[in-house]
């Protein structure tokens, strides 16, 4: 992870002074520097507000305003930057003040009157700091989703798709009600990769993953088992005339056309069906008995679903 001169010039600045004859200075300072977005408020009570609006890399606060002095506007901002770190350039013509800034969440301070070339230090200092943070944050966040998510479609993969599956058989053993699986394999996919490429091919699944997203509920689960296969998690369900219904939507909209890259492209989905408890109590013979009920409807003759049977 790396912050380029350019990424710090680019950053976001809002400058907090109840003197316009400071912010004017400031913003003389940073412009002449090469700053481009630079936004500024004489209202400390405008401070919150902007910045949960506009997400600010680095706020230059006077803590010496009427009204509101910056040690409170600081206590607000923490409600808004709930990780912690709150993007605070202190400015303060009271030596006595830097300690308790720095104690009230600032993360330093720039004396008055001010220096060109302190303000410009500290503001390029802080900037790097606090980017390589949201730098790092974003990072982890991908590396989060990659663990549970499918990196192609973004769809849950298999370590979600059981820890839903899991809570969705607590959910129905403690309610005592239903919860079904439906298991679906693209037909002939691997034509598809042979004819127009993988490429193609990788589009084809985004658009089916889309496709599967609108047939459910938002509290059910798409998963992407990998290749050509994916999982519906039905939470709550009526009985097996909801989860076929749930299958026999998805194979619909499956089958409706897709253009790609100039080509119309059509391919056709088949489903089985399982249900807790009849097919399964766990979330493995669930899979198994779906998977079961897939391979009747592949040899049924594709594009349709079937259901799985007791035994």
């Amino acid at each position: 992870m790396t912050v380029t001169n350019a990424d710090i010039l680019n950053a976001s600045i809002l400058i907090v002074d109840d003197q316009l004859a400071n912010v004017q200075l400031l913003e003389k300072m940073l412009r002449g520097a090469g700053y481009q977005r630079i936004s500024s408020t004489q209202d400390p009570h405008d401070v919150c507000p902007l910045h949960r609006d506009h997400h600010y890399d680095l706020i230059l606060l006077d803590l010496r305003m009427p009204g509101m002095d910056g040690f409170e506007v600081m206590e607000n901002l923490k409600e808004i930057e709930t990780d912690g770190y709150v993007p605070v350039l202190a400015v303060t013509a009271q030596p006595a003040h830097k300690l308790r800034a720095l104690q009230s969440g600032a993360k330093d301070f720039v004396s008055k009157p001010f220096d060109l070339a302190e303000v410009l230090m500290r503001v390029h200092n802080m900037l790097e700091v606090r980017l390589l943070h949201e730098a790092a944050r974003n990072y982890g966040k991908m590396l989060e989703e990659l663990a549970l998510n499918d990196p192609l479609t973004g769809l849950a993969n298999r370590r979600l798709l059981a820890d839903r599956l899991s809570m969705a058989l607590i959910h129905a053993h403690r309610n005592k009600s239903a919860m079904a699986v439906v298991y679906l394999d693209l037909d002939g996919f691997k034509q598809i990769n042979d004819t127009l490429g993988h490429g193609t091919g990788d589009e084809l699944l985004k658009m089916v993953a889309d496709r599967l997203l609108v047939t459910v509920r938002h509290e059910d689960t798409v998963a992407r088992l990998g290749g050509d296969e994916f999982i519906l998690a039905l939470w709550h369900v009526s009985g097996s005339d909801y989860a076929a219904t749930v299958a026999a939507r998805a194979i619909e909209a499956v089958a409706q056309p897709y253009e790609i890259e100039g080509n119309i492209v059509r391919i056709t989905v088949s489903a089985g069906v399982s249900l807790y408890p009849e097919h399964g109590e766990d979330a493995e013979t669930l899979m198994k008995s779906a998977d079961l009920a897939l391979y009747e409807a592949k040899a049924a003759g594709r594009n349709v679903y079937r259901l799985a049977t007791a035994d």
